[in-house]
């Protein structure tokens, strides 16, 4: 029984280890951003002639959002003589019948609008975006996706930046629009700015490699075209563009002071599949270009945060494993309750799931946020919805590694605000299948083991599994719901329950 019990420990041991390197990189990004906090870019100097941009809109299905959308480009403060604006509309739905009467209604209001229509979906979002470069006119590419609003100085603030011809592309920080509709909304917001906050300005800032979002940023049509172009044979073609152009030699800007404001998905599901996305098309990426970016001769500092940033994901398998463990672990334990070990356990977990999400997130709400200290008691619910999501990236992770191929899931948009009511046109099936009983499955298991730090009155353990299992819990049953209500996003804002 001893041998069994130290095999446990080890392995568990040696998960948590793997992990806290991870968790650790947390901190050297918080540290690279304050120490780079104040290096704002500037660009090198100012067109004399406004130079000629493209603006792609891709859009698939979009029937909430696309007239805002359009009526917002428009009114962009950039010369309509110098400005071209792609409508990529590979909608099925009434989306084409709105789309096209308000662009007709912008054309003759003496915009340069386009409306462009592919015979076949072939490569998703990617395929779209390749396709309109054919009859871009524009020296520089601007995307937005449908559920974003840009500001009208948008171009205004980035395109000189240009000036540097080795720039070759753009990126702005996200903000938004429905940050406080739910709590959902809310929480999402704060991992968002976690990344647009932290991790870009450190690593773009520091001079390691960083990645275009797929929306709020603006190409050099140059970059895209020597990097290989628009690929879609991963799930996320705007971090495989951007690792191969930075590969090519191009440098990129993020601006975090400028923002794009876009819509927070309002369902549980429509999250995870966006999550799914993106957790799927990391390690698809990393597979894809790790290889040529460790045989190049960047710098070291270069290589190894490509692969963190790259291999991130791995996470979560690793997570749910250590997740599967903590039972035996903890009975281990509790079998020599001198042993070493038992310390271990505790102040692992203290150090790996509460310091490095602190000081990463509370970093980024005092960046962003005036009222940030009221915002402080979201984050143990942020710090439960990453665990509660393990089992769906994780899935993502496996799918990935064992190369199986899955659709782009596009993320329904109901044009929602703080504040608001959402008033869907559309219906969108919530396809969850059988995960939502796996993570309810696991938040029982995690309470069980709750149940048996109280009994023993081991007090850190009830108090860090607990967010184990309601993050599990808060992400099978919101699932659940969403299947139930067939994909309808919630009626009720939550501004009684907002900073």
């Amino acid at each position: 029984m001893a041998g069994w019990r130290d095999t446990v420990l080890y392995v568990y041991f040696g998960l948590l280890a793997v992990l806290s390197v991870y968790g650790a990189h947390r901190y050297l990004l918080v540290y690279l951003f304050y120490r780079h906090k104040r290096d704002l870019p500037r660009p090198q100097s100012h067109f004399a002639q406004a130079p000629r941009v493209t603006i792609q809109l891709p859009l698939f299905n979009e029937a909430t959002v696309v007239e805002r959308l359009l009526e917002s480009v428009a009114r962009l403060n950039w010369p309509r003589d110098r400005l071209q604006i792609q409508v990529l509309d590979d909608s099925n739905d009434e989306t084409k019948e709105l789309a096209e009467r308000k662009v007709a209604e912008l054309r003759a209001r003496g915009v340069d609008i386009d409306y462009v229509r592919r015979p076949d979906r072939s490569g998703f979002k990617a395929g779209a975006l390749e396709y309109g470069l054919r009859t871009a006119t524009g020296e520089f590419i601007a995307i937005f996706d449908a559920d974003f609003l840009p500001e009208p100085d948008v171009l205004e603030r980035t395109v000189d930046f240009f000036t540097n011809p080795r720039i070759g592309m753009v990126q702005v920080r996200w903000g938004h629009l429905n940050r406080d509709f739910s709590l959902l909304t809310r929480l999402q917001s704060m991992l968002l700015d976690g990344h647009f906050v932290i991790e870009h300005t450190a690593r773009n800032r520091s001079g390691r490699h960083f990645n275009f979002n797929g929306t709020g940023g603006v190409w050099r049509r140059e970059a895209i075209a020597d990097a290989g172009g628009w690929q879609h044979d991963t799930l996320t073609e705007d971090l495989d563009l951007s690792y191969r152009a930075q590969l090519r030699g191009w440098s990129f800007v993020y601006l975090k002071e400028v923002t794009a404001p876009g819509e927070l998905p309002v369902e549980m599901s429509a999250f995870k599949a966006q999550q799914h996305r993106w957790a799927k098309g990391s390690i698809q990426t990393g597979l894809k270009v790790l290889p040529t970016i460790w045989r190049s001769d960047l710098p070291l500092k270069v290589k190894s945060e490509a692969t963190f940033h790259l291999t991130a994901n791995v996470c979560y398998p690793l997570m749910l494993a250590m997740c599967l463990l903590m039972l035996p672990a903890l009975q281990a334990r509790l079998a020599e309750p001198g042993r070493l070990s038992s310390e271990l356990f505790d102040w692992s977990v203290f150090v790996l799931a509460t310091t490095s999400v602190l000081s990463f997130y509370v970093a980024a709400q005092r960046d962003v946020d005036p009222g940030w200290r009221s915002g402080l008691k979201y984050l143990p619910a942020v710090l439960a919805l990453g665990i509660g999501l393990a089992v769906n990236n994780a899935r993502a992770v496996i799918e990935a590694l064992c190369s199986h191929q899955t659709p782009f899931v596009r993320t329904p948009k109901y044009a929602v605000k703080d504040g608001e009511r959402a008033k869907p046109s559309q219906r969108y099936k919530s396809l969850v299948g059988l995960m939502p009983l796996v993570e309810i499955a696991f938040g029982l298991y995690m309470s069980a083991i709750v149940w048996i730090g109280a009994i023993n009155r081991i007090w850190m353990v009830v108090v860090f599994i607990s967010l184990f299992a309601f993050g599990f819990f808060y992400v099978g049953i919101g699932s659940l719901l969403n299947r139930r209500s067939a994909g309808r996003p919630p009626a009720l804002p939550m501004a009684a329950t907002a900073p």
